[in-house]
Protein backbone atom coordinates (compact mmCIF):
# COMPACT_ATOMS: atom_id res chain seq x y z
CA UNK A 1 0.00 0.00 0.00
CA UNK A 2 3.05 2.60 0.88
CA UNK A 3 4.78 1.81 -2.29
CA UNK A 4 1.30 2.11 -4.26
CA UNK A 5 0.70 5.41 -2.77
CA UNK A 6 4.59 6.46 -4.08
CA UNK A 7 4.17 5.28 -7.29
CA UNK A 8 1.24 7.51 -7.43
CA UNK A 9 2.40 10.90 -6.20
CA UNK A 10 5.42 9.94 -8.10
CA UNK A 11 3.13 9.80 -11.45
CA UNK A 12 0.75 12.92 -10.03
CA UNK A 13 4.15 14.93 -9.93
CA UNK A 14 5.01 14.07 -13.54
CA UNK A 15 1.72 14.77 -14.70
CA UNK A 16 1.57 17.95 -12.71
CA UNK A 17 5.26 18.98 -13.74
CA UNK A 18 4.56 18.30 -17.85
CA UNK A 19 1.16 20.49 -17.53
CA UNK A 20 3.33 23.34 -15.82
CA UNK A 21 6.46 23.40 -17.73
CA UNK A 22 5.94 20.94 -20.61
CA UNK A 23 9.59 19.26 -20.08
CA UNK A 24 9.33 19.24 -16.12
CA UNK A 25 8.05 15.87 -16.11
CA UNK A 26 10.41 14.08 -18.54
CA UNK A 27 13.01 15.59 -16.51
CA UNK A 28 11.74 14.37 -13.41
CA UNK A 29 11.03 11.09 -14.53
CA UNK A 30 15.12 10.66 -15.77
CA UNK A 31 15.66 11.99 -12.09
CA UNK A 32 13.89 9.32 -11.23
CA UNK A 33 15.54 6.55 -13.19
CA UNK A 34 19.01 8.33 -11.86
CA UNK A 35 17.87 8.60 -8.43
CA UNK A 36 17.53 4.80 -8.52
CA UNK A 37 20.77 3.61 -9.98
CA UNK A 38 22.99 5.66 -8.23
CA UNK A 39 23.99 4.23 -5.31
CA UNK A 40 25.59 6.87 -3.28
CA UNK A 41 23.07 7.95 -0.54
CA UNK A 42 22.60 11.49 0.84
CA UNK A 43 19.69 13.57 2.43
CA UNK A 44 17.41 15.52 -0.71
CA UNK A 45 19.27 13.22 -3.38
CA UNK A 46 16.26 13.29 -5.86
CA UNK A 47 15.17 16.67 -5.43
CA UNK A 48 19.07 17.96 -6.08
CA UNK A 49 19.07 15.78 -9.79
CA UNK A 50 15.39 17.47 -10.46
CA UNK A 51 16.59 20.74 -9.94
CA UNK A 52 20.46 20.49 -11.06
CA UNK A 53 18.87 18.79 -14.65
CA UNK A 54 15.86 21.08 -14.94
CA UNK A 55 18.08 24.11 -14.31
CA UNK A 56 20.39 22.89 -17.15
CA UNK A 57 17.41 22.04 -19.16
CA UNK A 58 15.75 25.47 -19.42
CA UNK A 59 18.62 27.54 -19.39
CA UNK A 60 21.21 25.29 -21.85
CA UNK A 61 19.79 22.54 -23.52
CA UNK A 62 15.94 23.98 -24.46
CA UNK A 63 17.29 27.01 -25.66
CA UNK A 64 19.26 25.30 -28.21
CA UNK A 65 17.47 22.78 -29.77
CA UNK A 66 13.59 24.47 -29.64
CA UNK A 67 14.98 26.20 -33.17
CA UNK A 68 15.01 22.84 -34.74
CA UNK A 69 10.78 23.08 -34.26
CA UNK A 70 10.57 26.78 -35.18
CA UNK A 71 10.24 28.19 -31.61
CA UNK A 72 13.01 30.46 -29.71
CA UNK A 73 13.60 31.83 -26.61
CA UNK A 74 12.91 35.36 -26.02
CA UNK A 75 15.68 37.32 -25.90
CA UNK A 76 15.80 40.09 -22.90
CA UNK A 77 16.90 43.65 -23.34
CA UNK A 78 17.09 46.91 -21.92
CA UNK A 79 12.93 47.10 -23.10
CA UNK A 80 12.38 43.30 -23.41
CA UNK A 81 11.89 41.42 -20.20
CA UNK A 82 9.78 38.86 -18.26
CA UNK A 83 7.21 40.35 -16.01
CA UNK A 84 7.46 37.92 -13.69
CA UNK A 85 10.94 35.76 -13.77
CA UNK A 86 8.66 32.47 -13.27
CA UNK A 87 7.49 32.85 -16.73
CA UNK A 88 11.22 32.10 -17.34
CA UNK A 89 11.66 29.34 -15.02
CA UNK A 90 8.14 27.30 -16.22
CA UNK A 91 9.65 27.69 -20.07
CA UNK A 92 6.44 29.63 -20.86
CA UNK A 93 8.75 32.00 -23.00
CA UNK A 94 8.68 31.00 -26.28
CA UNK A 95 7.87 32.43 -29.68
CA UNK A 96 7.83 31.68 -33.44
CA UNK A 97 10.62 33.71 -34.85
CA UNK A 98 8.10 35.71 -36.88
CA UNK A 99 6.82 36.77 -33.41
CA UNK A 100 9.73 37.48 -31.65
CA UNK A 101 10.64 39.65 -34.99
CA UNK A 102 7.64 41.44 -33.75
CA UNK A 103 8.74 42.05 -30.69
CA UNK A 104 11.83 42.72 -31.83
CA UNK A 105 10.75 45.69 -33.97
CA UNK A 106 8.14 46.96 -31.68
CA UNK A 107 11.53 47.98 -29.39
CA UNK A 108 13.50 49.38 -32.10
CA UNK A 109 10.26 52.05 -32.38
CA UNK A 110 9.71 52.69 -28.61
CA UNK A 111 13.61 53.21 -27.87
CA UNK A 112 13.33 56.11 -30.84
CA UNK A 113 10.18 57.65 -30.00
CA UNK A 114 8.77 55.86 -26.12
CA UNK A 115 12.03 55.08 -24.41
CA UNK A 116 10.57 55.31 -20.83
CA UNK A 117 7.98 52.06 -21.99
CA UNK A 118 9.17 48.64 -21.40
CA UNK A 119 7.66 45.78 -22.77
CA UNK A 120 7.05 42.76 -20.40
CA UNK A 121 5.67 39.95 -21.31
CA UNK A 122 3.77 37.84 -19.32
CA UNK A 123 2.83 34.23 -20.71
CA UNK A 124 4.35 33.29 -24.80
CA UNK A 125 4.13 30.04 -25.40
CA UNK A 126 5.92 26.33 -24.68
CA UNK A 127 9.11 25.05 -26.71
CA UNK A 128 7.99 22.40 -28.28
CA UNK A 129 4.93 20.57 -30.00
CA UNK A 130 2.53 22.76 -31.49
CA UNK A 131 -0.95 21.60 -29.88
CA UNK A 132 0.48 21.07 -26.81
CA UNK A 133 -1.89 23.41 -24.17
CA UNK A 134 -0.65 26.43 -22.26
CA UNK A 135 -2.60 26.11 -19.25
CA UNK A 136 -4.77 27.95 -18.48
CA UNK A 137 -4.79 29.59 -21.88
CA UNK A 138 -7.18 28.37 -24.71
CA UNK A 139 -4.69 29.45 -26.95
CA UNK A 140 -0.39 30.09 -26.71
CA UNK A 141 -0.14 26.24 -28.27
CA UNK A 142 1.62 26.99 -31.45
CA UNK A 143 4.28 29.90 -30.91
CA UNK A 144 1.88 32.79 -32.50
CA UNK A 145 0.82 34.24 -29.00
CA UNK A 146 1.55 36.17 -26.18
CA UNK A 147 0.64 38.38 -23.88
CA UNK A 148 1.94 41.71 -22.62
CA UNK A 149 1.59 43.71 -19.35
CA UNK A 150 0.05 46.86 -19.75
CA UNK A 151 1.77 50.26 -18.56
CA UNK A 152 1.26 51.71 -15.43
CA UNK A 153 2.13 55.03 -13.88
CA UNK A 154 3.72 56.20 -10.16
CA UNK A 155 2.89 59.69 -8.85
CA UNK A 156 2.16 60.84 -13.07
CA UNK A 157 5.37 59.21 -14.04
CA UNK A 158 6.08 55.36 -16.14
CA UNK A 159 6.84 52.69 -14.44
CA UNK A 160 8.14 48.86 -15.16
CA UNK A 161 6.21 47.93 -12.42
CA UNK A 162 3.09 45.61 -12.38
CA UNK A 163 -0.09 45.29 -9.83
CA UNK A 164 -0.02 41.73 -9.39
CA UNK A 165 2.68 39.34 -8.65
CA UNK A 166 2.04 37.05 -11.73
CA UNK A 167 0.66 39.90 -13.97
CA UNK A 168 -2.88 38.77 -14.11
CA UNK A 169 -6.09 39.52 -12.15
CA UNK A 170 -5.78 42.95 -11.52
CA UNK A 171 -8.38 44.60 -13.58
CA UNK A 172 -8.54 47.95 -15.53
CA UNK A 173 -12.63 48.52 -14.60
CA UNK A 174 -15.25 50.18 -17.26
CA UNK A 175 -16.04 53.21 -15.78
CA UNK A 176 -20.21 53.74 -15.36
CA UNK A 177 -20.50 54.90 -18.80
CA UNK A 178 -18.27 52.66 -20.54
CA UNK A 179 -19.91 49.12 -21.81
CA UNK A 180 -19.42 46.85 -19.19
CA UNK A 181 -18.36 43.36 -21.66
CA UNK A 182 -17.76 41.41 -17.97
CA UNK A 183 -20.90 42.06 -16.59
CA UNK A 184 -22.57 41.02 -20.11
CA UNK A 185 -20.65 38.10 -20.27
CA UNK A 186 -21.42 36.98 -16.66
CA UNK A 187 -24.86 37.23 -16.79
CA UNK A 188 -24.99 35.04 -20.63
CA UNK A 189 -23.94 32.05 -18.60
CA UNK A 190 -20.15 32.66 -19.57
CA UNK A 191 -19.36 32.14 -15.70
CA UNK A 192 -15.29 31.78 -16.49
CA UNK A 193 -15.12 35.36 -17.80
CA UNK A 194 -13.58 36.93 -14.68
CA UNK A 195 -11.92 33.49 -13.29
CA UNK A 196 -8.17 35.29 -14.04
CA UNK A 197 -8.82 36.78 -10.63
CA UNK A 198 -7.72 33.51 -8.98
CA UNK A 199 -4.40 33.54 -11.04
CA UNK A 200 -3.18 36.75 -9.68
CA UNK A 201 -1.29 35.19 -6.52
CA UNK A 202 -1.89 38.38 -4.62
CA UNK A 203 -1.82 41.99 -5.84
CA UNK A 204 0.89 44.61 -5.20
CA UNK A 205 2.19 48.44 -6.16
CA UNK A 206 -1.30 49.56 -5.14
CA UNK A 207 -0.83 52.83 -5.84
CA UNK A 208 0.17 52.31 -9.75
CA UNK A 209 -2.54 53.61 -11.95
CA UNK A 210 -3.14 52.34 -15.69
CA UNK A 211 -1.39 54.92 -17.66
CA UNK A 212 -3.69 55.27 -21.20
CA UNK A 213 -0.97 57.32 -23.26
CA UNK A 214 1.38 54.62 -22.24
CA UNK A 215 -0.26 51.62 -22.66
CA UNK A 216 -1.97 53.26 -26.10
CA UNK A 217 1.67 53.66 -27.42
CA UNK A 218 2.73 50.40 -27.20
CA UNK A 219 -0.34 49.44 -28.85
CA UNK A 220 0.00 51.53 -31.52
CA UNK A 221 3.84 50.06 -31.99
CA UNK A 222 2.72 46.72 -31.81
CA UNK A 223 0.31 47.86 -35.11
CA UNK A 224 2.94 48.92 -37.09
CA UNK A 225 4.12 45.69 -37.71
CA UNK A 226 2.50 43.58 -40.69
CA UNK A 227 2.66 40.43 -39.48
CA UNK A 228 0.58 41.39 -36.45
CA UNK A 229 -2.51 39.32 -36.87
CA UNK A 230 -4.69 40.43 -33.97
CA UNK A 231 -4.75 41.88 -30.18
CA UNK A 232 -7.35 41.16 -27.65
CA UNK A 233 -8.16 43.92 -25.71
CA UNK A 234 -11.30 44.63 -23.23
CA UNK A 235 -13.90 46.93 -25.60
CA UNK A 236 -14.20 49.59 -22.89
CA UNK A 237 -10.30 50.04 -23.09
CA UNK A 238 -10.31 49.84 -27.12
CA UNK A 239 -13.34 52.59 -26.69
CA UNK A 240 -10.99 54.80 -23.86
CA UNK A 241 -7.79 54.50 -25.52
CA UNK A 242 -9.66 55.78 -29.17
CA UNK A 243 -8.26 52.46 -30.73
CA UNK A 244 -9.52 52.06 -34.03
CA UNK A 245 -7.21 49.60 -36.09
CA UNK A 246 -9.79 46.76 -36.59
CA UNK A 247 -6.95 44.26 -35.52
CA UNK A 248 -8.07 45.29 -32.20
CA UNK A 249 -11.03 42.68 -31.60
CA UNK A 250 -13.28 41.40 -28.71
CA UNK A 251 -11.89 37.85 -27.78
CA UNK A 252 -15.40 36.29 -27.11
CA UNK A 253 -17.49 35.39 -23.94
CA UNK A 254 -15.62 32.05 -24.05
CA UNK A 255 -12.47 33.51 -22.93
CA UNK A 256 -12.01 35.29 -20.10
CA UNK A 257 -11.18 39.00 -19.53
CA UNK A 258 -8.59 41.21 -21.13
CA UNK A 259 -8.12 44.52 -18.96
CA UNK A 260 -5.42 43.09 -17.35
CA UNK A 261 -3.23 42.28 -20.49
CA UNK A 262 -2.69 42.95 -24.38
CA UNK A 263 -2.78 39.86 -25.77
CA UNK A 264 -1.88 39.43 -29.30
CA UNK A 265 -0.97 36.75 -32.05
CA UNK A 266 0.52 36.57 -35.92
CA UNK A 267 -1.69 36.17 -38.47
Amino acid sequence: MKSLFKYTLHLLLIILLTLLTQVGGLIYLVSLIINFYWNRTFKGKLIIVFCALYLLATFVVIPLIAPIGGREKIKHSSTIRAANYGTVLLNRNYTSSALHDILQNTEKILKENDPDIKIQYLDACFPFLDGFPLLPHLSHDDGNQIDLSFIYELNGEITDQRKSFSGYGVFVEPALWEHNQTLFCKEAGHWQYDYSKYFSFGSINNDLEFSESGTKSLVKALLKQKQLGKIFIEPHLKSRLKLRDKRIRFHGCHAVRHDDHIHLELK
